[in-house]
């Protein structure tokens, strides 16, 4: 698992994505990827309950993004039921958050950092693609609008910095949806079923 490659074709990097509409115009946009041996059903759950705190958190480096609190290691019926409008909190404790934008069942979450004016600074898209014999790509992008500012840097710096940052926290996530997906689906079937079921196939 940690050789695996979250490296996206360049197709993935150059072709139109759900959710690319929100911000026309980026300021910047990265793109990663990576091979599921799973169906795009077995992938959804974990995408749906992300967040911090009282969510299953992010899968990334707990510490810095959780809080310390480990992130589930299993999917949570009761947070599997989403709406569009809702925040997933970025960290613990605090009501900034990441605003759910659009969503697919199965198929594309759609995440959004949105100003007190009602701006889209920022979106996060999880799109999952089935490959076939069993397998899903699953492609993130996260793109930067007018008015986004990474701890306050200055842009010239922030883009030299953003990259390699998300590039850490983005395939430590990626890993950590990728083991789980593949790990919970084969131990804990007739749940999986059961919380398949909340959505279309």
């Amino acid at each position: 698992m940690p050789g695996r490659s979250v490296r996206p074709t360049p197709d993935e990097v150059t072709r139109a994505l759900p959710g690319d509409r929100r911000i026309t115009n980026p300021l910047g946009s990265l793109t990663h990827a990576i091979t599921i041996r799973r169906e795009p059903r077995d992938i959804w759950p974990w995408l749906a309950q992300m967040g911090a705190g009282s969510r299953a958190g992010w899968y990334s480096y707990d510490l810095l993004d959780n809080g310390g609190r480990p992130s589930a290691r299993r999917i949570i019926p009761e947070l599997q039921r989403i709406a569009v409008g809702m925040i997933f909190p970025a960290l613990p404790g605090t009501e900034d958050g990441f605003t759910l934008l659009a969503f697919e069942p199965n198929r594309a979450l759609i995440l959004g950092w949105i100003a007190p004016d009602g701006t889209t600074l920022m979106t996060w898209a999880f799109v999952l693609e089935r490959l076939g014999n069993g397998a899903t790509r699953l492609v993130v992008r996260a793109r930067a609008g007018r008015g986004y500012h990474f701890r306050r840097l200055p842009w010239w710096l922030a883009r030299r910095v953003v990259p390699v940052v998300h590039f850490i926290m983005q395939r430590k996530q990626l890993l950590g949806i990728a083991s789980r997906a593949e790990r919970w689906a084969v131990v804990h079937v007739p749940e999986a079923a059961r919380v398949a079921s909340i959505y279309p196939a």
